[in-house]
């Protein structure tokens, strides 16, 4: 692959043209994974067969510093409206609070890709998880979608509909009504399934008409469920251990030009135990979480590849752009503990191949998916907030190219709309809308200079900022900043901020502007 990390030139400047030409508007699929660690895909050093994502990252463009909102609500959010979590209203989780960066639901000031979309001519669909508004005035047909099928919640079994907290209901929906799910449902599957159908009535009936499709799936948050017959594949190949497999994915990550030649690949978590200490039995518990794990994501690269079949059957594939990316890093989260009922916590002893487990991989599987990066889900280090990225399309997006220019979850927003050439409003039904906050993706590949943007986060009091190759980052509870100079240590272990003070007084300074404008409540208020 092409290595670019500002200017694309003239082969930009052809694909645009070419773009602008094109006589028909492009189809836009956006697809969405849950907990999906930086290094889970083969064109990012895993030995997990994706071959059909891999081929897209091959034929189109993937971008090395792209980043999310390091948990799956706000990242949705910015996702769905090109704005920061808390100008949407979802600073935190789905809790409904007084604040309105807190609410806990999309709010009416902010206009989703849909409806901005939708309101220039486009059909819009969606499969998959909702998890930005769990009231039916918040589902997605009220925000922009033509059709829905998928889980308004943030987490379930991949069998059935299982609810696994005290007092708590989860929702199936197909369209506005709850539905129960099949007999021999698997979620993955599901999900694709309704969307090809949407498709298929939407050719049928709509021939002429650009469609968007957000495919949300779960995979692979927890519970660790996966087909037999994909389990099969991975069973035993992690024996190794952990600190073997991150060695074996570094050092592909380097052939394939993801991590830079230089880089050295740090070690894990200090609360990770040595493999060699452990025992027989728990040594095969994890190969087994792991083996499930990597099913869940060969299922889910099948489910891609029967999409894109579907779309070159019908001859949409080419004129259709396709992003990949995940709403967060790899979870640490266990399954051990007292938020979860009694009946899911005994679960969580069953093999991780019993279709009634429920169980996760823990920090050990989670050091192996962030290879080569620091931390986990939540947390606003590169292991909690990076993704790979995959960018593809005909005459829209770049072949063979490695993009090293941050981007940001906002930035698929002005992306979709610059694409689909659909005005963004001041207002829509009858609310005045806040402005984009990112970047087209073309405008970050084709310009000079755009990587000394600065690119903020917090999350229940997890803060940093980006701006160039510095990184100030702050882990609540500690008030302590850190400073990381990402083009040299982007696995952050050297602390700079004791040599560099004005370089963290600018970036705080920076910062603070940003967090008072997007409206962030402190996590000690806010957690009363």
């Amino acid at each position: 692959m092409k290595k670019i990390t500002h200017v694309f030139g003239t082969a930009l400047a052809i694909l645009i043209s070419s773009a602008t030409l094109a006589q028909q508007r492009p189809n836009i699929i956006v697809i969405l994974v849950d907990d999906m660690g930086y290094s889970d895909l083969g064109c990012f050093g895993s030995e997990i067969q994706t071959p059909h994502l891999d081929s897209l990252a091959k034929e189109g463009t993937i971008m090395t510093n792209f980043y999310n909102a390091a948990r799956c609500c706000p990242s949705r959010a910015s996702l769905l409206t090109g704005r920061f979590p808390h100008q949407a209203g979802v600073g935190d989780m789905m809790n409904k609070r007084s604040f309105p960066a807190y609410q806990g639901f999309l709010n009416r000031e902010s206009i989703t890709l849909a409806e901005l979309l939708k309101s220039s001519g486009y059909a819009t669909y969606m499969t998959g998880k909702w998890h930005v508004g769990q009231d039916s005035i918040n589902w997605p047909l009220e925000r922009g979608f033509d059709r829905y099928y998928g889980l308004i919640d943030g987490a379930n079994s991949y069998f059935a509909n299982r609810p696994y907290r005290r007092n708590q209901k989860l929702s199936i929906v197909l369209d506005r009504e709850k539905v129960e799910v099949p007999a021999k449902y698997y979620s993955t599957d599901a999900y694709t399934s309704h969307m090809i159908s949407f498709l298929e009535t939407h050719f049928s009936e709509h021939q002429e008409q650009p469609f968007f499709a957000y495919l949300a799936y779960q995979t692979p948050h927890w519970p660790l469920h996966a087909r037999p017959e994909e389990i099969l594949k991975y069973k035993g190949k992690y024996m190794e251990g952990w600190e073997k497999m991150r060695q074996r994915r570094f050092a592909k990550q380097k052939e394939l030009g993801v991590v830079p030649k230089s880089a050295s690949l740090p070690e894990v978590d200090e609360e990770i135990p040595v493999w060699d200490k452990l025992t027989w039995e728990q040594k095969v518990q994890w190969d087994e979480r792991m083996a499930v794990y990597a099913a869940m994501l060969d299922r889910l690269d099948q489910q891609i590849g029967r999409l894109i079949s579907f779309l070159k059957g019908n001859q949409q594939f080419e004129n259709t752009i396709i992003l990949f990316l995940s709403d967060n890093g790899a979870s640490h989260e266990t399954i051990d503990h007292d938020g979860f009922t009694q009946e899911i916590q005994l679960a969580n002893n069953f093999p991780a191949s019993h279709p009634e487990s429920f169980t996760a991989y823990g920090k050990m599987g989670a050091a192996v998916s962030n290879t080569p990066y620091r931390s986990y889900k939540h947390w606003v280090y590169e292991g909690g907030n990076s993704t790979s990225f995959i960018a593809f399309g005909p005459n829209h997006i770049p072949k063979g190219a490695i993009v090293e220019t941050p981007a940001h979850i906002v930035d698929i927003m002005p992306s979709l709309q610059q694409w689909a050439n659909a005005p963004y409003p001041k207002w829509y039904n009858d609310h005045q809308i806040g402005g984009m906050e990112g970047k087209a993706l073309s405008e970050l590949w084709g310009s000079s200079g755009v990587e000394e943007r600065a690119i903020c986060f917090e999350h229940e009091g997890n803060k940093a900022i980006r701006r160039g190759r510095w990184k100030l980052v702050q882990a609540y509870p500690d008030k302590n900043w850190q400073l990381y100079d990402l083009h040299m240590d982007r696995a952050e272990r050297d602390d700079l901020s004791d040599r560099h003070p004005k370089v963290v007084q600018s970036l705080l300074k920076v910062y603070m502007d940003w967090e008072k404008r997007v409206g962030v409540i402190p996590y000690e208020q806010l957690s009363k």
